[in-house]
């Protein structure tokens, strides 16, 4: 199999138009509001890293008008699109896997579809991070994928890439063995033009000192 990471980068790189206009097709995303309400849950001009940027859809533009946003995404298309939507935003082109901040930098981290694009087995040491990089009382908002999934490589979009993932008992079970309280675990269905999809969405919470 072709390196996942490099498969993802260069798939989002070809399509950065194309995925824009299938987005607007896509019902029953949840993120804007999980963002609102997240939003209500921090202290004013939080630090917000959001993970898997992408072209700075509208949960991101939210967090952009109200936080102080770091982005990451592989895809250098997808990034020069954020740059436009988020001027004020600073944006990192990296894989996440491979980042380091320092701890308790962030008031939040968030990822909006985006962690189905990482082999699985990453997840776990991803989370882990995560949970280092919140502040105590910090709070992590995240839609993983929902079912087994080892590892899938395809056309998609007219594009290689690849998904990844597990099923939601899993997910929890690594945002707990992190070290962070899950406060909700929800299961969400969208309707792609192609089908039905579901994810995984988790909030969860750093305990305080």
């Amino acid at each position: 199999m072709t390196d996942p990471k490099r498969v993802v980068a260069e798939g989002y790189d070809k399509m950065a138009y194309r995925f824009a206009e299938w987005q607007e097709d896509v019902r029953g995303m949840t993120g804007p509001s999980r963002t609102e309400e997240l939003l209500s849950l921090l202290p004013e001009l939080p630090d917000v890293l959001e993970l898997g940027i992408g072209a700075g859809a509208e949960q991101s533009r939210l967090l952009g008008s109200r936080a102080r946003l770091t982005g990451v995404d592989l895809s250098g298309a997808q990034l020069r699109r954020a740059r436009a939507r988020l001027p004020e935003a600073r944006l990192i082109q990296a894989d996440m896997t491979q980042l380091d901040f320092d701890e308790a930098s962030f008031d939040a981290v968030v990822s909006f579809y985006a962690l189905n694009h990482i082999p699985r087995e990453e997840l776990g040491p991803l989370v882990a991070a995560i949970a280092r990089w919140l502040r105590p009382g910090g709070y992590f908002l995240s839609a993983f994928g929902a079912g087994d999934t080892p590892a899938w490589q395809g056309e998609w979009l007219g594009v290689q890439m690849f998904f990844s993932g597990f099923e939601p008992a899993a997910n929890d079970e690594l945002v707990r063995e992190a070290g962070l309280d899950v406060l909700r675990s929800e299961v969400e269905t969208i309707h792609e033009p192609e089908g039905d999809a579901r994810f995984h969405w988790v909030l969860a919470r750093k305990p305080s000192w």
